[in-house]
Order: structure tokens, then C-alpha cells, then sequence
């Protein structure tokens, strides 16, 4: 067995961020996590601070826009990891500027964790955000950096809990609202399975200069099988209401910041089919459950157990 790579992840606090950091840790892979001081005495931020400790995670010091600090961090590792949140997405060439300077890396994951934005028909705002992404992408290549993308498609936690219905708490038990015409298949994996398929790929040949692309097969589905399976947990049949892709683009022109980048991701998901609608050919992309079939992964229909 190689050594494991030493593991920075930048935006470790965040949503998703939290999820690869423990999983990296738990792979004993030696891990780093930049954090701002404003983070370590942000009350909110304390459990996610304490759990990084206990798992043995080093506290780097440091901040993306703080070029001298980031730039120290890179050097004490070998992979870097960003998981930062939309806002900062265009910010990354920072990071690219760092890696570049600190020319130690031998791996950079962008931040990512959605659709795979080489392959998408979206319509705005979600197409600029998309955008943004894909031109990340050719910056890492134009500057010659080894990487991986992930794909990751939807996080479960997200979007299973509510059945991809808006403003609710819970799986609908009286009505659902579908997307278009309910059949493009969409995918849903919950974020422990992210954050492990992606450690998986950081020391992985394979993965190289590729999109890792996150289609488990017991986890894509369309909106209609996804109410169907929810309603034989239920033993119940919905009312459902379709809405058609004319009223959803007027809903989105109409909606405000950020409901209206929300909605414009779910007709890109649920109408367009952009998770599912393209084969992944080997020159640009691999499949995360065919690559490590010893993963066991979270099933929509065991997600879904959770609610009935």
C-alpha cells in the first residue's frame, strides 16, 4: 500500500464540506482543514469544530483570500479538496494561483458536488451558476493541474426528505407536486456516499483528469417512480399535480433570488433529465459504484424507510 495522501479541504465547515473532511479522517487519510479565525469563535460552527477534533483533523489557520496563508497550507499536503459554497465559486482561482505557486499538488477536486455542468441544459440563473463551474474546470486545465471532478448529482438530505416539494418539512401524504411530465430520471445520493466516493478517488489512477460521475443504480429515478415508491411505503395514493415546463420557466423569471436558482436546477434535473441524459463515455468520465462496488451505499428506498 502507497502512503495515503495528506488532505486539504477548504470550506470544511460547509454543508457538504463536513461530510468529506470525516470521511477522509475515518480513511486515515492525514487530514487538514482550512479554517478562518472568525470560524473557530463562530458559536454555530463549534460542533463541527469539536467533531474535527476528535477525529483527528489538523486546524489549518488560513483563509482562500489571504493568498501568504493559503499557499502555506497547500505545501503541507498532497491533494486539495475545495467544497466551497456558491458564492465563493468564481473565487477558486485563488486557489488555482496557490496550487500553482506551491507546485506540490498532485490532486485538486474543485468545487462541484451536482450536476456534471459539462453536461447540462439549463436555464438561467441556474445556467450561470453551472457556467461559473465549467469555467473553473478550463482554468484547472489550462494551468496543467491534475484533478477530479464529482459529480455528484442530488444530495438526498436535500431533497428525499421532502419529496422535492417546496416549503414542506416532510414526504407529502395528500398531494405532490411534479416537475414537467415527471418520467427523466434523476439521481439522489445521500452525502456520507458523496464524501466517500470521493475520498475513495483522491489516490485512484483511474480517476485522474476525470469526472467522477455518482450513478449508483438503485438510486436513479424518475419524479414519477420516486412518488410511486413513497406511496407503497405509505400504502396511499397522492393527488398529483403536473406542472407543465411553460408555467415552471414563468415561475421561474418570476421567483426571487435564491428560489428562482432552486427552481431553475430542478427543471434542469426533473424536466431536461441533465442527470441521466448523456453516456459517460470513458474519455472524460467514470462511474463511482462501478469503480468500488465494495462501497455500500445509502438506497433511495432505505433513505425513504426513514420517513414512513
Amino acid at each position: 500500500m502507497a502512503e495515503k495522501s495528506r488532505i486539504l479541504v477548504i470550506g470544511g465547515t460547509g454543508y457538504i464540506g463536513k461530510f468529506i473532511v470525516e470521511a477522509s479522517a475515518k480513511a486515515s487519510h492525514p487530514t487538514f482543514a482550512l479554517v478562518r479565525e472568525s470560524t473557530l469563535s463562530d458559536p454555530a460552527k463549534a460542533p463541527v469544530i469539536e467533531k474535527f477534533k476528535n477525529l483527528g483533523v489538523t486546524l489549518v489557520h488560513g483563509d482562500m483570500y489571504d493568498h501568504e496563508s493559503l499557499v502555506k497550507a497547500i505545501k503541507q499536503v498532497d491533494v486539495v479538496i475545495s467544497t466551497v459554497g456558491s458564492m465563493q465559486l468564481a473565487d477558486q482561482t485563488k486557489i488555482i494561483a496557490a496550487i500553482k505557486e506551491a507546485g506540490n499538488v498532485k490532486r485538486f477536486f474543485p468545487s462541484e458536488f451536482g450536476n456534471d455542468v459539462d453536461h447540462v441544459n439549463a436555464v438561467e440563473p441556474a445556467k450561470s451558476a453551472f457556467a461559473l463551474k465549467a469555467q473553473i474546470r478550463r482554468a484547472v486545465e489550462a494551468e496543467g493541474i491534475p484533478h477530479t471532478y464529482v459529480a455528484s448529482n442530488c444530495f438526498a438530505g436535500y431533497f428525499i426528505p421532502t419529496l422535492v416539494q417546496p416549503g414542506v418539512t416532510a414526504p407529502p401524504r395528500d398531494k405532490v407536486i411534479i416537475s414537467g411530465d415527471g418520467n427523466p430520471k434523476a439521481i439522489f445520493n445521500k452525502e456520507e456516499d458523496i464524501a466517500t466516493y470521493t475520498i475513495r478517488a483522491v489516490d485512484d489512477p483511474r480517476t485522474l483528469n476525470k469526472t467522477l460521475l455518482l450513478r449508483p443504480p438503485k438510486n436513479i429515478y424518475s419524479f414519477n417512480e420516486l412518488v410511486a415508491l413513497w406511496e407503497k411505503k405509505i400504502g396511499k395514493t397522492l393527488e398529483k399535480i403536473y406542472v407543465p415546463e411553460e408555467q415552471i420557466l414563468k415561475d421561474i423569471q418570476e421567483a426571487p433570488l435564491p428560489i428562482n436558482i432552486f427552481l431553475a436546477i430542478n427543471h434542469s434535473v426533473f424536466v431536461k433529465g441533465d442527470h441521466t441524459n448523456f453516456e459517460i463515455d470513458p474519455s472524460f468520465g467514470v462511474e463511482a459504484s462501478e469503480l468500488y462496488p465494495d462501497v455500500k451505499y445509502t438506497t433511495v428506498e432505505e433513505y425513504l424507510d426513514l420517513f414512513v
